[in-house]
């Protein structure tokens, strides 16, 4: 059960989930104290709320569990997270991404601190089965997947025997989110678009236009990370250890070209404004997923955590539209 002194760590809150997520904690459980750290690689943030994220650099074992010290929930959000930011900057993914995560893991291991994880669909390469489920084989086609999946397997060994664990396989995310009256956002595949259309330009769809990815917001990504913390202080209560996956997904997915049509639609109707859609050279040819449907099952997250995605797309698109093309 949730107590007034239950104590949860964010790595990585100063970024486009993380700060999410430590709002939502907030307000879902205000009695609840809040550690916040992140290196500032991406993330800009630097208060939520009341709560200040600490300058920490997780590739730094000592100065990690001296921050996480006394956490009963580690949500360990800090990334290296960009496809292109990983392959050119191979050492440092390395070092965040599997060491740092090490790190965190290794802390848990001593102190029985829960754990929850999130990673890529990158890991999956090109799935052969659909809908997609926790348990289908992975088969990374790029560096970031790589790391994310080493740190997936790192974690399930730790946590064996010794702290419960959660491990998100999150799809694509899309959306905004405001905090203090300031909108957190990322160049993900439906912002990307958007902020195309909004500043006149033409929507550029990379060849062939048919992959399919599915899409989940960041708000209901955030609420996940909500239940699992809350579900994870009750399992450590109970003494439950081992690790336990969970798709985080909805039940839309679209190829990339509908999403670029769709968001020349919308900007038609809200806006009265003619956007262009363009298919171009695909400079990540041989290193992404290029199915044509993206089907995802999230039935065991509905029935352990009580989560299901409340956005969608559409009415994404249009609050993007209405809101910051006036």
């Amino acid at each position: 059960m949730t107590t007034d002194s239950t104590h949860v760590a964010i790595t990585g809150a100063a970024g486009f989930i993380g700060s999410r997520v430590v709002h939502e904690l907030q307000h879902r459980q205000p009695d609840w104290t809040i550690t916040a750290v992140d290196n500032f690689y991406r993330g800009d943030v630097r208060t939520i709320g009341d709560v200040e994220v600490e300058h920490l650099d997780i590739r730094h074992r000592d100065r990690l569990e001296d921050a996480l010290d006394g956490a009963d929930v580690v949500l360990h959000l800090a990334a290296i997270s960009g496809v292109d930011d990983c392959q050119e900057n191979q050492d440092r993914a390395y070092e965040v991404n599997v060491q740092g995560t090490d790190n965190v893991a290794w802390f848990c291991r001593k102190t029985g601190a829960a754990m929850t994880f999130p990673f890529s669909m990158a890991v999956l390469g090109d799935p052969s089965e659909f809908p997609i489920t926790v348990d289908h084989p992975r088969d990374p086609m790029n560096w970031y997947g790589e790391t994310k999946y080493m740190g997936e397997r790192s974690i399930e060994r730790f946590a064996d025997g010794s702290f419960p664990a959660h491990l998100f396989m999150i799809s694509n995310l899309y959306g905004s989110h405001q905090l203090d009256g300031r909108t957190i956002s990322k160049a993900t595949v439906i912002n990307f678009f958007l902020g195309r259309a909004l500043a006149g330009e033409t929507v550029t769809v990379y060849e062939p236009g048919t992959q399919a990815r599915n899409y989940v917001h960041v708000r209901d990504v955030a609420r996940a990370f909500v239940e699992s913390a809350e579900k994870l202080v009750t399992d450590r209560d109970d003494g439950e250890t081992g690790a336990t996956r969970y798709t985080v997904a909805s039940d839309e997915d679209y190829g990339v070209q509908y999403i670029g049509e769709l968001v020349q639609e919308l900007a038609a109707e809200e806006l009265d404004r003619d956007v262009d859609v363009e298919l171009v050279e695909n400079p990540r040819a041989g290193s992404e997923t290029l199915v044509e449907e993206f089907p995802v099952d999230t039935s065991r997250t509905q029935a352990d955590l009580g989560w299901s995605p409340e956005e969608t797309v559409e009415g994404t698109i249009r609050e993007a539209l209405r809101r910051d093309g006036a």
